[in-house]
């Protein structure tokens, strides 16, 4: 039986599909009822707790074979943050399986993830990964660039942009590459690497089959919109400084993605690694960011 994090999240719910599909057992981490019973829905045990309270994942793995820990935030909040939920929950976790018995671990990390990152996000992204690295179990790692599917925020949020105005802004350039990937994709990878026991310890990196700069992005969605509007580009700067003010208008009820000054520095980075990695690393061909926005919008 597997133990999943993050079940309900973008990535756990289309990961549920697929194991449901394949009447895979699994236990799913909420920490809500609601939740529990949507993932109870369909055909699944669910359990109270949150990763950032060690005591309330107490007796919650027993009997499980492998943990799926898919809880990531890309943007702090009041009480939350990277350190919190990516260091000491994936720490909490680590734990807790330890004490259970359980001798497998998958956790979700993100490309890019460096311990000497000046990004606060990928930084505590590697030092989870070391955490599972010391901890003797069998360990595999996922470190996927941007994911792309029903339901995504980087694709909401885009949306929302694009319906706010009649020109599109862009913070910086807009010239840093990324390489956005299917979520269809992404669980077929994990599913290949559930099947496939023997590649304990691996870390993958991997991404869709094109480097694609943010400019060329903005422009593919637009065309699958059918909206045409000029690009503006905006020094970062100035956009950072308007942050406070983008929460200001979140709280009147104006639809503004929300944004930090990280996630802006971000978006100024290359997020790219080898064109072919999904094909060395799970044996297939990606689908393109044109086939996977058109599932996304």
């Amino acid at each position: 039986m597997l133990f999943i994090t993050g079940a309900t999240g973008f990535v756990g719910s289309h990961l549920l599909k697929a194991l449901q599909k394949d009447a895979v057992e699994a236990r799913c981490l909420v920490r809500t009822e609601e939740k529990a019973k949507a993932v109870q829905s369909l055909g699944f045990d669910a359990v109270i707790g949150d990763i950032t309270d060690r005591e309330s994942l107490t007796g919650k793995l027993k009997g499980i074979e492998l943990v799926v820990h898919l809880v990531g935030i890309i943007q702090e909040g009041s009480g939350i943050t990277f350190n919190r939920v990516h260091v000491e929950g994936t720490e909490n976790l680590i734990n807790e399986a330890l004490s259970a018995g359980v001798k497998n671990f998958f956790y979700q990390s993100a490309l890019g993830a460096d311990l000497e990152s000046p990004f606060k996000y990928l930084k505590t992204k590697a030092e989870a990964e070391e955490l599972l690295k010391i901890s003797g179990l069998n360990f595999w790692i996922f470190r996927p660039s941007l994911i792309i599917g029903p339901g995504d925020g980087f694709t909401e949020n885009i949306k929302e942009l694009l319906r706010l105005s009649p020109v599109v802004p862009v913070p910086g350039s807009g010239n840093a590459k990324f390489q956005p990937l299917s979520i269809d994709d992404w669980v077929r990878a994990f599913m290949k690497t559930l099947k496939n026991s023997s590649s304990s310890g691996t870390i993958y990196e991997f991404g869709g089959p094109e480097h694609l700069t943010y400019n060329e992005i903005l422009q593919i969605i637009m065309k699958e919109m059918g909206i045409k509007k000029p690009l503006v580009h905006i020094p970062v700067g100035i956009v950072k400084a308007g942050i406070p003010l983008t929460y200001l208008f979140r709280k009147l009820g104006v639809k503004i993605p929300p944004v930090s000054a990280e996630q802006l520095n971000l978006l100024q980075k290359n997020n790219i690694t080898d064109i072919d990695s999904m094909e060395k690393h799970f044996g297939f061909k990606p689908e393109s960011f044109e086939t996977a926005i058109k599932k996304a919008i």
